[in-house]
């Protein structure tokens, strides 16, 4: 299972990432981390102590390798009591705290870890990793820089760098990590999704859709795949393909703000009667979602002025439906204007 975060770009939607998690909390190492974990204990002078803290770990170890974790996790706290500078002893009890979701205490047994060997990789990536599962982007890119530096081309390294820029609202930033990642894994969709989410973010939107349609290739297709390659061929003006996108969206999990950019790629292609259905429908799923309303007051606004202003229901249509919009959000200028003209 892989490490990463693979964070995504959200669904139309400014702030979130849509997909925190794909494996985070996969505490598995991998295949080369294991002859790391080997190699952490620091030279000691082979007290009791040291000795009985080593027969715990290795014990620990066993432990969690046929899933008792709970007998585990004590094990590894009372080698870690025995001999603080066993620096394997952090990394198992916090890799345990990371599969539980206790991602404060991993923080904290990875960070020991970290303070002890310095130069070990899987600390500095996992403390990474925690701080972004935390909300903590900017500390999280900080350790992953330093976790690069280490190995420049691990692959969950540089796709979880570019995703807390992503966090932090940096997308230039992330460009060269989330490039990176692509070139050191081509064939990774969840990669490709990234480095599109970057792109768009930089308004680069063309290769946003090259991006995105790659991804599509190479996973599952997503609601949030499709709403966001959808959100860049209309940018970039190819409303048809739009369509076409957003109706396999909605033919895959029917949703108010699919509904309502397909009413809108419609719309733009002259198609007014399904741009209205189309808003409708989204308007039907979730009547707060303002921007149905506003598509359903524009179509019949529009239907209105194409009968030379004899619609007199079409209008009717028209302001109560801006009206509902201007109800669940208020601060609209546009849509007051188009009140005050016609209403």
């Amino acid at each position: 299972m892989p490490r990463s975060t693979a964070i995504r770009r959200p669904s139309l939607a400014a702030a979130a990432l849509a997909v925190l998690l794909l494996a985070a909390c996969d505490s598995t190492p991998r295949a080369d981390s294991r002859q790391d974990e080997r190699t952490l204990v620091r030279s000691g002078r082979g007290t009791s102590s040291e000795r009985a803290a080593e027969v715990r770990v290795a014990e620990a170890t066993a432990l969690k390798d046929q899933g008792i974790d709970e007998r585990a996790l004590a094990e590894f706290e009372r080698a870690i009591e025995e001999n603080p500078d066993l620096t394997v002893a952090y990394m198992g009890a916090a890799d345990i705290y990371r599969e539980r979701g206790d991602y404060t205490s991993a923080e904290r047994r990875y960070r020991e870890a970290t303070e002890l060997e310095p130069r070990n990789f899987e600390a500095q990536y996992y403390l990474g990793l925690c701080l972004q599962l935390l909300d903590r982007a900017a500390e999280a890119v900080r350790v992953y820089l330093t976790a690069l530096a280490l190995r420049p081309d691990d692959f969950d390294a540089n796709l979880n760098l570019a995703t807390a820029y992503i966090q932090l609202d940096e997308p230039a930033q992330a460009r060269p990590y989330a490039e990176r990642a692509v070139r050191i894994r081509p064939d990774d969709g969840p990669a490709r999704v990234n480095l599109g989410a970057v792109y768009a973010d930089l308004e680069e939107h063309g290769s946003a859709v090259v991006e995105y349609r790659q991804a599509a290739e190479l996973m599952e297709l997503s609601p949030e795949l499709l709403l966001n390659l959808a959100e860049s061929l209309g940018r970039t003006g190819r409303y048809a393909e739009m369509s076409a996108t957003l109706e396999q969206a909605v033919r895959i999990e029917p949703s108010p703000i699919a509904y309502e950019r397909l009413g809108s790629a419609l719309f733009r292609l002259k198609d007014y009667d399904a741009s209205l259905d189309a808003f409708r429908d989204a308007a039907e799923l979730d009547a707060g979602h303002y921007p149905a309303w506003n598509g359903v007051g524009v179509c019949l606004l529009n239907r209105y002025l194409w009968s030379e202003r004899r619609d007199e229901s079409a209008l009717r249509g028209a302001l109560e439906a801006l009206r509902r919009s201007l109800q669940i959000r208020p601060n609209q200028p546009k849509i007051v204007e188009l009140l005050r003209r016609y209403g």
